[in-house]
């Protein structure tokens, strides 16, 4: 990120050439898409991103996950309510009162949907650094920001379709067909997650691009058909195993064979062999993406950091808190001040609030300075690392 930020204020002009590099020559296209750098990272590597994250999501709502059984997550969720609806109002309220009456309103206001969504990885860091390892907060924040994060998925989905490419519904068919492949290779034993993911994803990805749908989200739809989470469970879970296995009270009397342990672990590869090449390409899409010069921070800037920042913090707070009012309690150990402090973390936006700009706005003069909010986010984590001390949350519990 402060490679391309770099790189960008030295020489903008051969940054976009670098990033606009049309790698086989300006005639090849794929689908009508021109096979650029930037497309290349966008559209084809950050399908491997949305599909880790939807495995998070996927595993969450199953039986042992941190949103199941739904009682217990119901406070974290009301406060992904307002992790989503403090920005967008912040970002709507900020846009009417510096583009309010100008021609320019309607443009700056498609960006709603850029401060929803909360790095997770880089929120999970510094949630740790922040409270110390084991603190509830931090599970309440990661469970969170997973919500969160699923919410995003649905809002690229519907809100910011590929302006270059009308929405063809029909082409949806094929992702459907996808789905149906991922179920039929699960129901015929296919266990290696490669099948899955070239045979069922390229099915949903091709599907995407025709229908105008964002392609990035491919494995969205693809990835909860993978068998074998780590927990034992899985979203489609044969009948045959309960009636062989029978279903036990008690987890602790659960007693698997090796074969069915192995066969877990085999799965779970999937995850495994994938996280480190994406956390590698994130450095290439931060790159390719945060490239802009600060001589474009604008009112849009302002904008976004502060829908991310203090949207977050004012909606996430606020919604937990009636939570607890209505009888949804904070996990254990953790209180008010740890909510306020775990909610500026969510603030920072970054990885997907940069993708939603990159689609948000088509012309530079408003998607740049949105860009170099989602980068100025960061400053969130400096933010939460002063109220933290302040407040004393470090490995305290609410007492």
């Amino acid at each position: 990120m402060i490679a391309g930020l770099v790189f960008a204020n030295v020489d903008i002009h051969a940054y976009e050439e670098m990033v606009d590099f049309h790698i086989f020559g300006d005639e090849a296209k794929i689908f009508g898409k021109s096979v650029t750098v930037h497309f290349l990272i966008n559209e084809i590597f950050m399908v491997f991103f949305f599909g880790i994250a939807t495995k998070e999501i996927t595993e969450s709502v199953l039986p042992g996950g941190a949103l199941n059984p739904i009682r217990k997550a119901l406070n974290p969720l009301m406060g992904t309510l307002g992790g989503v609806f403090g920005p967008a109002g912040t970002f709507f309220l900020l846009a009417w009162i510096f583009y309010g009456g100008s021609g320019d309103f309607g443009t700056v206001a498609n960006g709603w949907g850029i401060p929803t969504a909360t790095d997770i990885a880089l929120a999970w860091l510094v949630a740790r650094v922040i409270f110390g390892n084991g603190h509830p907060a931090i599970n309440f924040l990661l469970l969170l920001a997973v919500a969160d994060d699923a919410i995003g998925l649905g809002i690229i989905a519907v809100f910011y379709p590929d302006p270059d490419h009308p929405v063809a519904p029909s082409w949806l068919l094929l992702v459907v067909t996808g789905m149906v492949a991922a179920y039929a290779m699960r129901r015929f034993g296919v266990r290696s997650w490669p099948f899955y993911i070239l045979i069922a994803g390229g099915l949903s990805w091709v599907g995407l691009v025709k229908s105008g749908i964002e392609p990035a989200l491919a494995l969205v739809v693809i990835v909860p058909f993978l068998p074998g989470h780590s927990n034992g469970h899985d979203l489609y879970q044969d009948d045959s195993y309960e009636l062989e296995h029978g279903h036990p009270s008690d987890e602790s009397d659960v007693r698997e064979p090796v074969g069915l342990q192995h066969q877990h672990a085999h799965l779970d590869d999937y995850e495994h062999q994938l996280k480190l090449p994406v956390d590698f390409g994130l450095f290439f899409f931060a790159f390719a993406n945060a490239g802009v010069a600060f001589s474009s921070i604008t009112e849009v800037t302002l904008i976004v950091i502060m829908a991310l920042i203090v949207g977050k913090a004012i909606g996430i707070t606020l919604f937990s808190w009636v939570g607890v009012k209505l009888g949804f309690p904070l996990p254990e150990g953790m209180g008010v001040r740890h909510l306020f402090v775990a909610a500026i973390i969510a603030g920072l936006g970054l990885t997907v609030a940069l993708f939603v700009a990159g689609k948000a706005y088509e012309d530079p003069v408003f998607q740049d300075p949105a860009k170099m909010g989602a980068v100025l986010s960061a400053g969130a984590a400096l933010i939460a690392f002063i109220f933290g001390r302040i407040l004393k949350v470090k490995d305290g519990t609410d007492k």
